[in-house]
């Protein structure tokens, strides 16, 4: 009310100093005189507080890195060594597929155990941290039943080798046709022939005939 008060004065003395005739001024010098006496009565107006800019800094948390865990079928047990943690002090966050716990103030310094991503799918409504004197406990409960291999999810590096899935004797075949061509530009090819087993000479002799209806390039184009 008070600020409303102030402003309708400044308007009026705004409206006052560009009147010209007589009764106009009179009408709004009447009505100034009455809201300034409304506004002694009130009081002046607050002046308004600017909000406070929170300065807290950044917390810095060291990584807890060391830890050993169990499981059974329902749950998984994660164990930390850490003296003098407190529960109201302590902040833990719960996902499906990872976790963050955030112990403060542990003598003077702030702690942090963090998974991003796990293994398996968790239930997080469930999941949970127990404190201890001398160590915490996460219990991290399964939403599926069973045995986890390891507690955080590898990804496989390993690809699997394509060459092995191929016919051995394909490879065979095409280094025998390559070899065949390239000893036909010599001389000691018919030795190769003539010298060779049945499935060397048909080896051969396929090879060439490639050659010669154009499913292969022809070894011998160009030459005499």
């Amino acid at each position: 009310m008070a600020e409303d008060l102030v402003l309708d004065l400044e308007e009026l003395r705004q409206l006052r100093s560009i009147a010209k005739r007589p009764r106009i001024v009179s009408l709004i010098n009447s009505e100034i005189h009455t809201l300034e006496k409304l506004s002694k009565e009130e009081g002046p107006a607050p002046v308004p507080t600017p909000a406070k800019v929170s300065s807290t800094p950044a917390l810095n948390y060291i990584t807890l890195g060391s830890f050993s865990w169990d499981q059974d079928n329902e749950k998984v047990k994660i164990y930390i060594s850490l003296e003098g943690v407190v529960q109201d002090k302590m902040e833990a966050e719960f996902k499906q597929w990872s976790f963050d716990v955030k112990f403060h103030d542990v003598q003077g310094k702030n702690y942090r155990f963090t998974s991003p991503r796990l293994n398996q799918e968790i239930v997080p409504e469930k999941s949970k941290v127990l404190v201890k004197p001398t160590r915490v406990v996460i219990m991290l409960f399964k939403a599926s039943k069973g045995n986890w291999l390891d507690l955080q999810y590898k990804e496989d590096k390993l690809k699997p080798n394509l060459d092995k899935e191929r016919d051995p004797m394909a490879g065979i075949m095409d280094l025998m046709k390559v070899s065949c061509l390239l000893f036909m530009l010599h001389p000691h090819v018919k030795n190769m022939y003539e010298e060779g087993d049945d499935e060397m000479k048909r080896t051969i002799a396929k090879a060439w005939t490639d050659a010669r209806s154009g499913k292969t390039a022809d070894p011998l184009k160009g030459y005499p």
